[in-house]
This record gives C-alpha cells, structure tokens and sequence, in this order.
C-alpha cells in the first residue's frame, strides 16, 4: 500500500523537522518546505493527502498560503498550526476551508489524533470516488449496457469479487459478451494498470498450445530460431482470459492446472520453473460439469478455475436491455457508415423485442449494423431486421390476448427508450398525451418506472393531462 503524503509548511527549521520526525514515524511520506511559496510549488507538482502550515511564516500569511492550496486542491484538508493567541485567525482559517487547527504547543497523541480525523475524510472522498468510477464503468455504456434485474445481480457479484486475486469461471452463451466481463473485471481491480491478455482457447492448434500459453525456448523444436515469451508470462502483472477453456485438449489441461496452482510456468525446452504473477479469469459456454462426467475435462481443473462462478444470461432472458442497446448499437453504426439514422419504428422495434436471438447481443449489433448500412430512410423499418421465426409447436394466442401482451411490452419499451418523457412517448406512439395516459392505465404502468402503480396515481396523472389538454 502506498504511503499518506503529507505537505508541512513551518519556518521554525527545528520544529519542522520534529514534525517531520514524528510523521515518518507514524508511516507517512512527508514533504517539508520552509516557505510557503515552496509550498504551492510542491502542491502544483504532486497530489497530497494533507497539508499542515504555520499560521505565521516569515513574511507571509499562512491564511494566504492555505487558500492557494486550496485552490489547486480544493479537497485537501489543512490543519493550521498556531499560538493561542491567534486562535480567532485559525477560526477564521476554517471558515475559509482549512480542516481543522492545533495549537502550540501540542503533544503526540493531539498531532495524531487530529491528522487521522483528516485523513479519516479525506479516505471516504477517495473510497468514494473510486467507486464512483467502479459504478460508472459498471453500469455505464463504456463497456455494458444494461438495466435488467438479471444485469444488475451479475454487476453487484463483479464488484464484489473484482477487486480481489480469485479465480474467475464466466458461464455464457455464444455472443453474451463474456470478454467484455472479463475486460470489466480486470478494469477495476487492482490489477488494472497491468495487460489483459486473451486467448481463444478453441482457435489454437493442439500443437501449438503449450508453446502459446507457456512461451519457448530457442531450439525447443525444429521452427524455434529464436526464444518465444507465453501468454502468461505476457500477463505478469495483470489478467489472462482463457475463453471457450472446454475446448481445451486433455494434454494441455494438465499443465494448466500446474500453472493455476503453482503460480508457475515452464517454457517448452526449459528445465527451469518461471514464477508468474496472475489472475486467471476463464469462460465457456459448455457444461463443463456435464464435460467433467464425461471424461473430457479434468475434474480438479475444474474446481480450480471456478472459484468463483459467474453466469452471464442470454439476451432472450433480459429483454429489458434490447432497446437500450439497440439505441447503443445504432450510434456506433451511424458512426460507422457515417450516416445519421435516428431511430427505430414502432414495429420494427417489437420485431426486436420478441426476436429470440439465438447469437444473443453479438448477433444483435451485427443486425442492426446491417441494418443502417441498408436503410435509405432515417428510421429503421421492420423490412431490415432479421424475421421472427415462429415454432411449429408454439400455441396460437387468441387475437385479443395477443393484441394486449404486444401493446403492453410496446408501451413499456416506448416509455424506456423515451426516458419516460411521456410528451415524447406520445408523439413517437402517434397518439395524444391523454389518450397515452389511458393506454397506461389500462395496463397499470407508470411513464417514470414503466413498473406497476396504484389506479390513484395513474388517475392523477390522467387529470393533469387532461387539464393540459383542455388549456390548449
């Protein structure tokens, strides 16, 4: 763990090296300047965790000085160090943002007691931003796009577990996006600054697989001219993802298993053991319970590399997330094929609602990138997407039934790809914003929520549209 930086700013040359004596002690890095213009120079250089000055330095203000801090770090907590009978320019420090005041002289226990308040403030600002960026990178359209409940219980298990060294064994469908996971986990934990390194386990030759994995060396075979670095020696530092691991040979199991448990690596021509630095995150869309039975993948592998299980669900399984990723979609089409297609007709968006998508979110944005390449309209128009097949063995619904369940998910999906601005939701359905009220009501939806609400809610939002109606 990296040590608490601390700015000191005195002019008495023998306190300031008492204090610098006594916060080195405590573990932190401290940085002593005699001035306060040497200071603000160190202040502009680096980023500190707290700063402690005189309140009376040699030809300047320490209130001067602590506002010019401020101003290039305005979260950083400054303690003023004064006399007692300053103490009412030390208030008025405070009342200007310094953290807090100690007066002279003070003890050990005072000087510790007050930097680790400060401190205590200045960790929840930074364990709050960090998760901050862990939420945004989570749930933001950086890497997923999502809003399902089946999404969101998969993000809280990734934020959980990112942050630590585990084993990971992603379970998925073909096209679910289990690279995309793997690259979110990797991103915010502590191994980010590291590479992510892939591997599609089911591309590599059996020949060639441990020479991949595990690197060479010179003349280890007839084509070795030259020594060759391995995948995981790649990844020293950081994460390997080892995708579609069921496709894996039998022979090269067991030398991955050596490799997970002895965090070690042997290149081929070597007697020599490389240690390795890794986490190992791993995905399949087999049953590798149902392989392991079988015989064609090892059991003890098996239990090593799923430490942790994740399960991806397949898009039919949250079909909540279709409209937003079919907008998500079409903006990185448009950009593509440099066009500025601005939306989905209401049919063609039921056509990709109750679409099955056997190829899952893969298969999604390469339908709708075909889509916008095809169009010659602003709008995508049901024609260009993919037809929904209908089983043989699917029951017939009644046409009023089928009619009620394709308006309610319409209404649903309008409301969700508006915002739930109901003037907009309105216009795009083509109906007024009364009528659109009605239309909720029967189907008991909210326009901020799309989630059931009580009749006198709905009433009074029927009310006031009516009343602005009327007012036009």
């Amino acid at each position: 763990m990296e040590k608490e930086q601390i700015l000191v700013v005195d002019d008495d040359e023998g306190l300031l090296h008492l204090l610098k004596m006594r916060l080195a002690a405590e573990g932190f890095a401290v940085t002593a300047c005699t001035t306060g213009q040497d200071a603000v120079i160190e202040a502009k250089k680096k980023m500190f965790d707290l700063a402690i000055t005189d309140l009376r330095l040699r030809g300047e203000d320490g209130l001067d000085v602590t506002e010019e801090l401020l101003r290039i770090h305005p979260q950083l907590p400054v303690i003023i160090l004064t006399a007692h009978g300053s103490i009412p320019n030390a208030v008025e420090a405070m009342q200007r943002g310094a953290f807090g005041y100690l007066t002279k002289p003070f003890d050990d226990k005072e000087l510790k007691a007050t930097i680790e308040k400060a401190l205590a403030q200045q960790r929840m600002s930074k364990e709050i931003q960090r998760l901050k960026s862990l939420v945004k990178e989570l749930y933001g359209l950086e890497n997923v796009v999502a809003r399902s409940p089946a999404m969101q219980r998969l993000f809280q298990q990734i934020a959980q577990v990112a942050d630590s060294d585990a084993t990971i064994l992603l379970f998925g469908e073909t096209g679910t996006g289990k690279e995309v996971m793997a690259r979110v986990v990797h991103t915010n934990s502590r191994r980010s600054k590291g590479p992510f390194v892939a591997l599609n386990c089911a591309a590599i030759p059996e020949a060639l697989f441990e020479s991949e994995l595990f690197g060479h060396v010179r003349g280890a075979f007839t084509s070795a001219h030259g020594p060759k670095k391995g995948l995981f020696q790649s990844a020293n530092g950081g994460t390997i993802f080892l995708d579609e691991i069921g496709e894996m040979p039998l022979s090269m199991q067991v030398k991955l298993l050596r490799a997970v448990q002895e965090r070690e690596v042997r290149e081929v021509g070597s007697e020599l053991s490389t240690k390795i630095d890794v986490r190992i995150i791993a995905a399949t869309n087999k049953d590798l319970g149902e392989a392991v039975k079988n015989g064609s993948f090892r059991n003890d592998l098996y239990y090593r590399i799923s430490v942790v299980p994740l399960f991806i669900p397949p898009l039919r399984d949250r079909r909540d997330d279709i409209p937003l990723l079919a907008q998500h979609f079409l903006k990185i089409s448009n950009q593509r094929a440099n066009k500025d297609v601005r939306g989905f007709t209401p049919t063609a968006l039921h056509r990709l609602m109750v679409n099955p998508w056997p190829g899952n979110v893969r298969e999604l944005e390469n339908a709708i990138e075909k889509a916008v390449v095809m169009t010659r309209q602003d709008m995508i128009t049901p024609d260009l997407l993919p037809s929904v097949g209908v089983s043989p063995d699917a029951p017939l619904k009644p046409l009023t039934e089928a009619k009620e369940e394709f308006e309610r998910t319409y209404l649903k999906n309008v409301l969700q790809l508006t915002g739930g601005n109901i003037s907009r939701a309105a216009q795009f359905a083509g109906r007024y914003r009364a009528d659109f009220y009605k239309m909720l009501r029967k189907y008991g939806l909210h326009p901020s929520t799309t989630k059931g609400k009580s009749e006198a809610d709905i009433e009074e939002l029927e009310d006031e549209s009516t009343l602005m109606e009327a007012d036009r």
